[in-house]
């Protein structure tokens, strides 16, 4: 009974939580309208001279927001009366609807505070649902944009908006589920590619800065040219720093290889700068590389790409010590496709059209950049990551430290304070002798094979004495005595003290001496 009144409720609890992310992903799509709502009527509200109504700024906010998506805008309100395209997209914009859109899907399989009992729907249901409910919304506003001065290009409407809030929810529901990978290898791969994009974005930051430093007065002036009042300037700057990601990924494509055009005609590279540029009066655009051929300031650019190429294949290196060859080049020709795919998709979003004519190609071409990143990232992060693969691996070989040298003790210089074996300190008052003890001792040459009686002047010291042979070695190899007391007739067996007695052999008593008699008279007594 309990089983089968429990299975309608589980039933009912998945259909209540895939509704409820849908909710959600309705509920990020409209904080981000929201967002961008209150900046554009703070701004239109604290401009002198307001152009249009709030129904212009509404419509104002729907293409922006539908911009940060990837989609192109039209400008109705143009000198030709033909609508000019709008496909740049400002990446710091853009990273507002991806992050809500990760949050919706994250919290929605988070287990919350309850622990497991919250009825949760499956990592695919989630993900659908959440980019449902995001893409109602985004349905809306493309059909209210229409009857505004920015509307949306239908093609490219149907087309990124699925793509990008997809895999933003995939992204959330990934990390949900504590970001598992199928393999080691797996594991590498993002963070590989993610290190190597980055590297590659702030080499491109640091390109677009140094130019836009050394032009700083040209900047100034613009800036001040494109609005006269404060509000004006404001929403100039915000501007400005929305398109900030914009110039670290031109800078990026400018040290690669293929830079960015300049309207259609005009190329900007490293070699210099080709064509005729359309460049519109923003602060940003003062970094542009003036024309002609490019100096050792510009050719610097190049090392960007090799850094994050290097650190790439350092990444994989390091934990491919224990890998094959085969692995770790799979590895690194992934990561290095990985890095490669997002930035072209980055560089596909930082340019695009700017208007009609010659400003129809602005910014990098994406598959060039695209191209270009592989290329180095291929070339010069495998053989880094090979490197450092062989360096890991290798086998730190032992140090060999040099044979001691066995010092030979001085026999003069060999004094010790102890007591013979003969009682000398007893007869000098009870101090210890100075006097090395004498000892006969009948030793065996292991080395020559024979036996001899060697003499050895030893002093018993209270510590060790200098010149104490090394373990493992013949205590009486190279004895100084051989030498000093040698046969000098030539006899190598002979030793001088062959004939003495040792230690422990008695000595032989001498013989005693006859008394000498008296001498007799020959005589006799009695010739007196």
């Amino acid at each position: 009974m309990t089983h089968v009144t429990e299975h309608p409720l589980v039933q009912g609890g998945r259909s209540a939580a895939l509704a409820a992310a849908c909710v959600r992903g309705g509920v990020a799509a409209g904080l981000g309208l929201g967002a961008l709502a209150v900046l554009a009527i703070a701004a239109w509200i604290s401009s002198p001279f307001p152009d249009g109504g709030p129904h212009d700024v509404l419509h104002t906010v729907a293409g922006l927001w539908l911009l940060a998506h990837g989609v192109d805008l039209l400008r109705t309100d143009t000198l030709s009366d033909v609508p000019a395209p709008l496909g740049v997209v400002p990446l710091l914009l853009a990273a507002l609807p991806v992050w809500l859109v990760h949050r919706a899907a994250r919290d929605t399989l988070d287990p919350g505070a309850g622990g497991r009992n919250r009825p949760r729907p499956s990592p695919s249901g989630a993900i659908g649902a959440v980019a449902g409910g995001y893409l109602l919304v985004t349905a809306a506003v493309v059909l209210y944009s229409e009857s505004g001065p920015l509307p949306a290009d239908l093609v490219t409407a149907g087309l990124w908006p699925p793509a990008v809030v997809t895999g933003a929810a995939a992204a959330g529901a990934w990390t949900a589920l504590g970001r598992p990978f199928p393999g080691p290898r797996w594991a590498v791969l993002p963070r590989a590619a993610g290190f190597g994009l980055v590297t590659l974005l702030a080499g491109g930051a640091t390109a677009a800065a140094v130019p836009l430093v050394l032009r700083a007065d040209r900047a100034r002036d613009l800036f001040l040219v494109l609005a006269g009042e404060w509000s004006g300037r404001a929403a100039v700057l915000l501007l400005v720093l929305a398109l900030l990601p914009n110039a670290a990924v031109w800078g990026a494509a400018y040290g690669l290889g293929p830079g960015f055009a300049l309207g259609t005609g005009a190329l900007a590279t490293p070699l210099g700068l080709a064509g005729d540029p359309a460049v519109p009066p923003f602060p940003l655009l003062a970094a542009v590389p003036a024309e002609g051929r490019g100096t050792w300031l510009h050719w610097s650019a190049a090392a960007v790409p090799l850094v994050a190429a290097v650190l790439l294949g350092h990444r994989v290196g390091r934990s491919a010590r224990t890998w094959s060859v085969r692995d770790t080049v799979l590895t690194a020709l992934g990561a290095a496709g990985a890095c490669a795919a997002a930035f072209t998709a980055l560089a596909g979003a930082a340019g695009g059209p700017l208007g009609s004519g010659r400003l129809s190609a602005f910014g990098p071409v994406w598959w060039q950049a695209g191209a270009a990143a592989a290329l180095w990232t291929v070339c010069a992060g495998v053989p880094t990551a090979l490197g450092v693969r062989a360096w890991g691996r290798r086998s730190p070989r032992p140090k060999h430290a040099p044979a001691p040298v066995p010092t030979v003790p001085d026999p003069t210089e060999a004094e010790a304070e102890t007591e013979t074996e003969t009682g000398e300190g007893a007869a000098t008052g009870g101090k210890p002798s100075r006097m090395p003890s004498l000892k006969w001792v009948r030793l065996r040459d292991r080395d020559r094979g024979r036996a001899r009686n060697r003499f050895r002047l030893r002093g018993r010291r209270s510590g060790a004495a200098q010149g104490t042979p090394e373990p493992g070695t013949d205590p009486y190899d190279g004895d100084p005595y051989d030498d000093l007391y040698g046969d000098p007739f030539g006899d190598t067996g002979y030793e001088p003290y062959d004939f003495l007695p040792a230690a422990w052999e008695p000595a032989a008593k001498p013989k005693p001496e006859p008394e000498p008699q008296p001498e007799q008279d020959p005589e006799g007594p009695g010739t007196a």
